[in-house]
């Protein structure tokens, strides 16, 4: 028998390098969020009917670690010369091909390979929406200049889209270094508190930046489609917020929309620690069926809507260490089994969709829409038609 001693330094060892794990991940954050969605965490039973949204939110970098003009025009012919050729003969349970979004940097603007990512859009392959990375700044600076971007977007390149309602030019937005309001806890990267504001009062439909881990930058709040309402005075508001449709939408509120975040026993280091899943694409992260089941699992859902599981997943598709990941053989290998897997079950079903799409669908979803996926695509936001 082994000395209870050894059993207990054991044990002792083992939950030092777990803390650690967890302290250096910043988990400290998130995972009283993670143990209270326990209970509901759970797969889909073989009888439910499960529609699979799924959505890529690139963050699409061509200047990535300072690459020359011919570099980074290279990267962007790259996916529209390639994206169409290997995937644009797969099909989705609407007959729909696989669609990219492709969330370009506001502070490297190129109109060169804004216009080639318009054509891949136009081609019927994704569409463009906001990326910024900035540092030290202020409201009203931010301010004009995503009321700028917008509208070059929109007027110079038929890109973004507008509300049905009142023919507003809007966009999604993803942030730079994950720094959404002031996020960091140095501060840098942003510099405006009351960054949900501006978003929202310039345009902004919602937010796809999260999750960031293992970014310091985390949110509390975690598998979430939910409204958060700015507060000035302090960074990170949206570490707490309302669940959509779970009450009337709050005043002057914003909506954010998160990707899966998990932690994977099924992958461990040292046999201990469980990896976390995060929803990322990329070298090392491949996408797979097993993963799939993981994003399932996070239920990032409308009440409403039992029956759709939102998937945002994220990446940064501009770099070369991750362009096999995405525009290789095993992202051709992962569509087909999606194919697959809805040939072998009558319940699944699954769906390509853009950002503004997904968007779409969260709001049909709150406002009771009892119809089918394809029906809602543009429940609410159209895109803009070029002039």
């Amino acid at each position: 028998m082994i000395p209870a001693a050894i059993v207990f330094l054991v044990c002792l060892v083992m939950a030092l390098m777990l803390a650690r794990a967890l302290g250096r991940r910043g988990m400290h954050r998130w995972f009283p969020a993670y143990f209270r969605q326990a209970s509901g965490r759970q797969s889909p039973r073989a009888d439910e009917a499960v529609h699979l949204l799924l959505c890529i939110a690139d963050h699409f970098e061509p200047g990535h670690a300072n690459a020359c003009p011919a570099t980074a025009l290279a990267r962007v012919q790259r996916w529209v010369e390639e994206y169409p050729r290997r995937f644009g003969a797969f099909r989705d349970s609407d007959g729909r091909s696989p669609q990219h979004t492709f969330f370009y940097p506001l502070e490297t603007y190129d109109a060169a390979h804004v216009d080639l990512l318009a054509e891949l859009a136009r081609a019927g392959h994704g569409e463009v929406e906001v990326h910024l990375h900035h540092d030290r700044d202020n409201a009203e600076h931010l301010r004009q200049r995503l009321l700028e971007y917008k509208q070059l977007l929109a007027s110079r390149h038929g890109l973004l889209s507008r509300r049905r309602d009142n023919g507003e030019v809007v966009y999604g937005f993803v942030h730079g270094d994950w720094a959404l309001d002031n996020s960091r806890p140095d501060g840098r990267c942003c510099g405006v508190n009351n960054e949900l504001d501006v978003l929202r009062e310039t345009g902004c439909y919602a937010d796809f930046t999260f999750p960031s881990v293992p970014s310091p930058t985390q949110p509390r709040k975690i598998n979430s489609i939910y409204y958060a309402c700015d507060d000035p005075l302090r960074p990170r508001s949206h570490d707490r917020g309302q669940d959509v449709s779970t009450a009337p939408r709050p005043d002057r509120s914003f909506m954010l929309i998160q990707g899966p975040l998990l932690l994977d026993w099924s992958r461990r280091k040292y046999a201990i620690v469980p990896r976390i899943e995060n929803g990322c694409i990329q070298a090392g992260q491949l996408p797979n069926q097993r993963r799939v089941d993981l994003w399932l699992q996070a239920r990032v859902q409308v009440p409403t809507r039992p029956d759709w599981f939102f998937v945002k997943l994220h990446t940064h598709g501009a770099t070369e260490a991750n362009l096999p990941a995405l525009l290789g053989e095993s992202m051709s290998q992962f569509h087909a089994s999606l194919a697959e897997r809805a040939g072998c079950n009558r319940n699944f079903h699954y769906h390509y969709v853009t950002a503004r799409q997904m968007y779409n669908l969260i709001r049909a979803a709150e406002a009771g829409w009892t119809g089918r996926v394809e029906e809602a695509r543009d429940f609410e936001l159209e895109l803009v038609t070029p002039s």
